[in-house]
């Protein structure tokens, strides 16, 4: 046995030379990703920066703790707040009177207070022992490392590495989804062209399980090989990658992939387990091989969609549409978040990939093409189902991820600028942070002025949760319910006042009149206001809105404006922010496509398309190779050698036109619910089909598959 799948391996070494650089590529990947992943986990440990030179340091409460149930029990639940509430003034007293304080890097001046009322924290060059036994449970005593949570935004370098270990995360599955793909395909296009040699071995005395074993042997050599391969290949890729990640602007600057074992574990034996799952299905079928119906059939597609295949595709294509329509008439604001259109897709994707021999014949047949090289290609795709299957699959994959990725988050950000246009009707937005309010002498006749600020609201969502919505807190209501057009549902805005507040559909009470009970963004509270105002939920951002006396420690950042002309426009620079027209403010608010977003994307699909570019070069190769007798008897026929060129790479744009229109179904499928959703949730509804995007993927698998069937088809001609 040991001496056969040597043997084939030497001999059929071009056949396998796809799948090893699809598995080895693929395994490569993960390995790189697997080091970025582990390189996310934990952000650099800094040095306290603010209190460097204090030992101890004294900080007010930064979460708002809350007990909620669990169960039988009762647990608390802590939110960080948008800011540390100040140390208490009476502690501040006691503080100072045993020990020197240091505020603000700086020494304490005026009793250790400050314009907002008090500092948000202190350093004291104190024992911490005899510090924790003064403070209590009044504030947080912070020593070592943990003294640089007072430095300006602590949370930076964690937070800097959300997006890119989602990024990191998507990427490695996508990788790890279109793998098995390209090599499972690769695996089972192999067997079908080695029906004839299974023929022969079984003629010859070799049982099925022989022929599975050899086909698994085959595997488990390749599958080894390509694995060590793509581990090297992915420790030499990670340093570039991070290299690529942080001068593309998606990491920090000290961003670094680290030293971890686990991701070359993980991907060697990711990659050796999709080659065998790859050669599994394929083995079971080339076994039940009758020697004499290979022999007879050798050239005849015959059970082009086994029972197995089309029960799992099936599966996949009623998950993907039922999880689809679920989350629609569920939670269609699910639908607007990327791990939701990332990887639903891929459900769908896989289902029509694996029922795509179902689906080649009667789209061929609906072709109608001219002449006796035309009639050919069709009829030659048509009755080649696995052939054809083999070559628009892959093509699908790409097709597919560039529309429904690309399209998915351009529709996305489309909604939100437009939705956020649509909802305030005036001339002028000044943006930036911590804007100064504009004098009201300074305003030409006849200008309304809203000025607003960022804030938080905590809410019990239930007996079980704590929610933290992003707010904002509206100066002037007169002028705000002026210039705003927000979706009512129910209420009116105008009615917002300093012992109310405008909610949005998500809030559990949520009819005017109910009264609400919220804890500020200092952690103050619990406030109970009434519901005066109910909005539709849209993308994301309406609501809730409150007064500036529910948002203390607010800082302004956005003012509209309306009347007055370019008066008003030169009065709001007063306020040092960008001063913009609404439509320039919605557009910069809102891009198309940030270039963080589209290098991730580009990643993403780039993998994809390196994966497609393998799986059609490798399958027209071996699948044109193997056409040797077919072109020679259309040769003695008295076709010319143009016109048999003609023909086979007429097949192959066939083919790859078939995988984009089923790529461009998937697409409109997942767009169409987006759509749905968006209109479910009152948002505006402008969807963005990328046709230059899946165009280009189109046109990158059409030339190759040109060039992969040409080459061969010449040299058997000549």
């Amino acid at each position: 046995m040991l001496t056969v799948v040597l043997c084939g391996l030497r001999a059929r070494w071009a056949s396998f030379l796809g799948g090893f650089l699809a598995l080895a590529l693929g395994v490569g990947l993960l390995t790189t990703m697997g080091l970025g992943l582990s390189a996310t986990f934990h952000a650099p440990e800094r040095s306290p920066q603010r209190f460097a030179s204090s030992p101890v340091v004294v900080q007010g409460q930064d979460r708002l703790t809350l007990d909620v149930r669990r169960g039988p029990d009762t647990v608390p639940v802590a939110q960080r707040l948008d800011r540390p509430q100040p140390v208490d003034r009476e502690l501040l007293r006691e503080l100072r009177a045993r020990w020197p304080l240091t505020v603000h890097g700086g020494p304490a001046t005026d009793g250790g207070r400050t314009p907002s009322g008090g500092p948000d924290a202190v350093g004291l060059d104190a024992p911490a022992a005899e510090v924790r036994a003064l403070v209590g449970d009044r504030a947080q005593v912070l020593t070592g490392d943990a003294r640089r949570n007072p430095d300006p935004d602590p949370e930076r370098d964690a937070r800097a590495l959300v997006g890119l270990n989602a990024l990191l995360g998507t990427t490695g599955g996508v990788t790890a989804f279109v793998s098995v793909f390209v090599v499972a395909s690769t695996f089972a296009f192999a067997v079908a062209l080695r029906r004839r040699e299974f023929g022969l071995l079984r003629t010859a005395g070799a049982t099925p399980g022989q022929v599975r074993r050899m086909l698994l042997a085959e595997a488990t050599a390749l599958g080894v090989l390509a694995s060590a391969a793509g581990c090297a290949l992915g420790a030499a890729g990670a340093p570039v990658l991070a290299r690529a990640l942080v001068d593309g602007g998606l990491a920090p600057g000290w961003f670094t992939v680290g030293d971890a074992v686990w991701p070359f574990h993980l991907a060697f034996w990711t990659g050796l387990t999709v080659a065998l799952a790859g050669a599994v299905a394929a083995s079971r079928r080339a076994g039940k091989v009758d020697p004499t119906a290979a022999l007879r059939e050798a050239d005849v597609d015959t059970d082009v969609l086994p029972a197995g295949r089309a029960l799992f595709g099936a599966g996949l294509l009623l998950a993907g549409l039922g999880l689809l329509v679920w989350t629609y008439a569920t939670e269609p604001s699910e639908l607007l978040k990327r791990k939701t259109y990332t990887t639903l897709p891929m459900l769908l994707v896989g289902g029509v990939a694996l029922l795509s021999p179902l689906l080649v014949r009667p789209v061929a047949r609906l072709l109608r093409l001219r002449g006796a090289v035309g009639t050919l290609v069709r009829e030659n795709s048509a009755a080649s189902v696995r052939r054809t299957a083999a070559v628009a699959a892959p093509v699908l994959v790409t097709v597919a991820l560039a529309g429904t990725l690309f399209g998915s988050a351009a529709s996305v950000t489309r909604a939100r600028g437009v939705e956020a246009r649509e909802q305030t009707t005036a001339q002028y937005v000044v943006s930036g942070e911590d804007l100064e309010p504009v004098a009201a002498a300074a305003l030409p006749d006849g200008a309304v002025v809203s000025p607003t600020a960022s804030t938080s609201l905590f809410v019990r969502d239930g007996a079980e949760a704590v929610v933290k919505y992003g707010a904002r807190a509206v100066a002037d209501p007169a002028a705000f319910a002026e210039l705003a057009r927000l979706p009512v549902v129910a209420g009116d805005p105008r009615d917002l006042d300093d012992r109310s507040i405008v909610v949005n559909e998500e809030f559990e009470r949520r009819r005017v009149g109910e009264t609400v009970e919220i804890w500020r963004a200092d952690g103050s509270g619990p406030v109970r206001l009434r519901v005066v105002a109910v909005l539709a939920l849209g993308t994301g951002d309406n609501g809730p809105y409150v007064t500036r006396a529910n948002a203390p420690g607010a800082l302004l950042d956005r003012i509209e404006a309306r009347g007055g002309g370019e008066a008003t426009a030169r009065a709001l620079e007063a306020s040092g922010g960008t001063v913009r027209s609404a439509d320039a403010w919605a557009a910069a608010g809102h891009p198309a496509s940030s270039p963080q977003t589209r290098l991730g994307m580009v990643l993403v699909l780039g993998i994809a398309l390196v994966y497609t570019v393998i799986g059609l070069a490798n399958t027209l190769l071996m699948a044109t190779s193997a056409r040797g007798g077919e072109l020679a008897s259309l040769r003695l026929a008295g076709a010319t050698r143009a016109q048999i060129l003609r023909v086979v790479t007429g097949e192959a744009l066939l083919a790859t036109a078939i995988g984009a229109l089923l790529g461009l179904a998937v697409t409109a499928a997942v767009l169409g619910t987006l759509g749905a959703g968006l209109a479910a949730l009152s948002a505006p509804v402008a969807l963005v089909l990328p046709w230059a995007t899946a165009g280009a993927a189109a046109a990158v698998c059409a030339a190759v598959a040109v060039a992969a069937s040409a080459l061969p088809a010449w040299r058997l001609t000549r």
